[in-house]
């Protein structure tokens, strides 16, 4: 199979560098790495610090030159919002000017690489990794046939969107399994992820505390003002510790050496990528029953609860050794493998190309 050309475009937010801000830093990135091992020529429009060896061509996040008088007009919106539409409006643009692709792969959260599609010659994939936005409805009824082929990263987010795009591929995220390595488990607990209001940090503690077990919690502050509210106070517990943002190898061995992996979601998460990780890790989970979850979990490497529902966490922490840590690493090696993530967008790559499937 010859190598496609496949530009992929990803959120400015955060760069796509290892230690990953969050799921779709980490997402892109081991896309971006499969496909590249596979021989296809990638380039990745991704903000600044994203890792060089991905083929990146930054977005270009420089402040547009607005007018005193433009800046005084009450339409005037947020900078750091002026910044993010005028670097995809920039590259938009220049896709359209130079068609160098076989197929456009977008993972951004903006709405105009969906809006502008049509003007690029090439075919456009967008994944869809949150549940509905109006800026991304929005754009997707610009055209009466939306040119766009879309893929979502579950059945869950797939259902959440079938009112506009009834037809999306599913395809799950994945994780390379071969760089996290399974551990001995019997530790404490694990918690990780950006740490923010979202994401039920606090909740973890609360049910590790009723179950007096340690818990070790991993990831960025994202919302400092929740830490300060919620997690601070409550790292004066016995057994609670905040360990920081760790680099990969640090964060595989935590996670390995837990008894159990919380998953403490206050929303639905529309895939939930810390699960893949703490499985290809061999570490059981104990989690909240939203968004994804469900679909992601099987009952032998895994323990689901009612949504925020602590003293239940509680329980399945203390059920959780029970569980095969062999038979979670086996799981992720088979249903949560970065491999079989990109077989699946590799295939629907040659599809939208044109090129044979093998």
């Amino acid at each position: 199979m010859s190598g496609l050309r496949i530009g992929l475009i990803a959120a400015s937010r955060f760069p796509v560098a290892e230690p990953f801000a969050g799921g779709l830093e980490a997402h892109v990135w081991a896309l971006a790495e499969g496909l590249r091992r596979r021989g296809h020529a990638v380039t990745l429009f991704a903000g600044p610090g994203s890792d060089p060896r991905l083929g990146v061509e930054l977005l270009d996040l420089r402040r547009a030159r607005i007018s005193p008088a433009a800046r005084a007009d009450v339409s005037m919106s947020a900078p750091d919002w002026l910044d993010e539409h005028h670097a995809y409006l920039q590259l938009m643009v220049r896709l359209a000017r130079a068609p160098d692709f076989d197929v456009v792969h977008n993972h951004s959260l903006h709405h105009l690489p969906i809006a502008m599609a049509a003007t690029i010659g090439a075919p456009v994939l967008t994944t869809l990794h949150t549940p509905p936005t109006p800026w991304l409805e929005s754009a997707i009824q610009v055209h009466e046939s939306c040119p766009v082929t879309f893929a979502a990263v579950s059945a869950h987010t797939a259902r959440a969107w079938s009112h506009l795009v009834p037809d999306a591929h599913v395809i799950h995220n994945g994780v390379d399994v071969t760089r996290r390595r399974p551990g001995p488990g019997g530790g404490p607990l694990v918690w990780f992820g950006r740490i923010a209001p979202e994401k039920g940090t606090h909740l973890a503690i609360d049910a590790a505390v009723l179950a007096g077990r340690p818990l070790q919690l991993a990831g960025p502050v994202a919302d400092a003002a929740y830490y300060e509210a919620e997690i601070r106070p409550r790292l004066d517990r016995e057994g609670i510790e905040h360990v920081g943002h760790l680099s990969h190898a640090e964060l595989n061995r935590l996670v390995g050496e837990a008894t159990a992996a919380l998953v403490t979601p206050c929303w639905d998460e529309p895939y939930g990528l810390v699960v893949a990780e703490a499985l290809a890790c061999g570490t059981p989970v104990c989690a909240f029953a939203r968004g994804a979850l469900p679909e992601l979990l099987r009952d032998d490497v895994g323990i689901l609860v009612a949504p925020d529902d602590v003293s239940g966490l509680a329980a399945a922490i203390a059920d959780a050794p029970r569980l095969s840590r062999v038979a979670a690493r086996e799981y992720a090696i088979q249903a949560c493998s970065v491999d079989r993530m990109v077989d699946q967008y590799e295939e629907l790559y040659m599809s939208l190309a044109g090129a044979p499937v093998p």
